[in-house]
């Protein structure tokens, strides 16, 4: 048997290794298992046991309908592309050239199924509609039942929730008449009655409840282009609501991003947002932040990085990081020293891969614990498609770790996520069969 000290020390040491799991706002977000960055647009997640299920569109072909995709994770920060629920068909609202957006699941208790929500729409969003599916499991194959317009009324962005008397609501945008929210039926399928109209035209919502309070946020009519998104807020559903407030930094465009969902995490509350990239949404990126909810008021602060604990819910700063220059590791095959006006010495490693196979090895990389981290490989990628690289930890195994278009002289981030020794650590990385990012830098946690 185990002494309580021992427990104690091994409990302690269990939290240490997750310590600095970091989600990075906006920066390129690998799949575990696929080696691409993350499609999940517009989307949503669902707790299940231990297990988070993301649910989002597919974009690596643009804005048509290829896939309602579905990620898993215990931790929030490593996901792993389970499947689609939804995949293009040859004709009908899930055929070519048809919009569906911002999917979201909820689970219907009593009749023991899981009910996805979305846009539906064509490609002139003339259609204006939703449209409903089922499912047995979270991320299983979801059958279509078909799409209408919500009593009558078109129906563009789209959010659902569900309150703890599990009645279901959906939340639809009607851009001639406002922002709704309709009572769903009792087996979530259908719409029953109208619960609230704000006339103010206010799309991508998403509704929490803490204490008693109900939270509306959403965002501005601007298209693809961010605003500073607001939230209204209730102690009945069905009103009154208070006037539009914003909650992040005025000024800010809430930090670049539209609101999609707000996921509750052991009590707290976390922002999700799509930065879209409207000439290549591909490249749409994650904003995911913490949000702070006291009362009746809602704030939010940008970061860099943060340190999300999927249990217990607590949600700390970014840890400090050492950096490693591109340009001062060890090149090797045709890897060399490339100019970079944004970088952080006017330098990185470039000719990563390529027909001479050029790596950039980094060594004496300092850990002062034995853990499992993330770390920021910034990166530059001039192309309008995704590179990728194989990054190997102590002789490990490599990974595939994907880099967008960085659109820009600027450098953004990658997330590798590794085990380090406590002391020094050799990451290389490496690519077969194309070329890599040229490589600013490493920023590596502190601890």
């Amino acid at each position: 048997m185990f002494s309580f000290s021992r427990v104690a020390a091994l409990s302690l040491l269990a939290g240490i290794a997750n310590a600095t799991l970091q989600i990075i706002p906006g920066g390129t977000w690998t799949a575990t298992n696929t080696g691409k960055h993350i499609q999940a647009h517009g989307g949503g997640i669902l707790q299940v046991g231990n297990t988070y299920y993301w649910v989002g569109e597919d974009k690596t072909d643009g804005s048509a309908f290829q896939n309602v995709n579905c990620y898993s994770s215990s931790n929030l920060v490593e996901w792993k592309y389970e499947g689609a629920l939804l995949t293009r068909q040859g004709s009908g609202d899930l055929g070519p050239n048809r919009i569906v957006e911002r999917p979201k699941i909820i689970y219907n208790k009593s009749t023991k199924q899981y009910v996805l929500w979305m846009h539906i729409d064509s490609s002139n969003y003339g259609d204006a509609r939703v449209g409903v599916a089922t499912g047995s499991t979270p991320c299983g194959q979801y059958s279509y039942k078909g799409s209408f317009r919500p009593l009558g009324f078109e129906s563009r962005d789209q959010g659902v929730f569900v309150d703890d008397d599990e009645k279901a609501y959906l939340l639809t945008e009607d851009r001639r008449n406002g922002l709704r929210i309709d009572l769903l039926s009792d087996d979530y399928l259908s719409v029953k009655s109208s619960t609230y109209l704000w006339k103010e035209s206010i799309e991508s919502p998403a509704m929490i409840k803490k204490d008693g309070v109900y939270f509306m946020f959403g965002s501005k009519l601007t298209g693809w282009d961010p605003n500073d998104n607001v939230y209204s807020t209730a102690t009945q559903i069905s009103g009154p609501w208070s006037s539009w407030k914003t909650f992040a930094d005025s000024g800010s465009k809430t930090y670049t991003s539209q609101t999609t969902f707000i996921l509750p995490v052991g009590g707290n509350f976390m922002y999700m947002g799509d930065r879209w990239i409207k000439d290549n949404l591909m490249r749409s990126t994650y904003i995911w932040l913490p949000l702070q909810i006291s009362g009746t008021t809602a704030t939010m602060k940008n970061a860099i990085n943060w340190v999300p604990d999927a249990v217990s819910g607590s949600m700390a700063p970014g840890p400090s990081e050492t950096t490693y220059e591109g340009e001062s590791a060890t090149l090797g095959g045709g890897a060399r020293t490339v100019s970079c006006s944004g970088c952080s010495g006017k330098t990185a490693a470039g000719y990563i891969g390529g027909d001479q196979a050029g790596t950039v090895t980094f060594s004496s990389v300092t850990s002062s614990v034995t853990t499992r981290t993330t770390i920021r490989i910034k990166y530059l990628n001039g192309d309008s498609s995704q590179r990728f690289a194989d990054v190997s930890v102590n002789g490990g195994a490599a990974q595939r770790i994907a880099f967008l278009p960085s659109g820009g002289s600027d450098p953004t981030s990658s997330s590798l996520n590794a085990d380090l020794n406590s002391g020094s650590n050799t990451i290389k990385i490496s690519m077969s069969g194309g070329w890599g990012p040229d490589v600013d830098r490493l920023m590596v946690p502190v601890s």
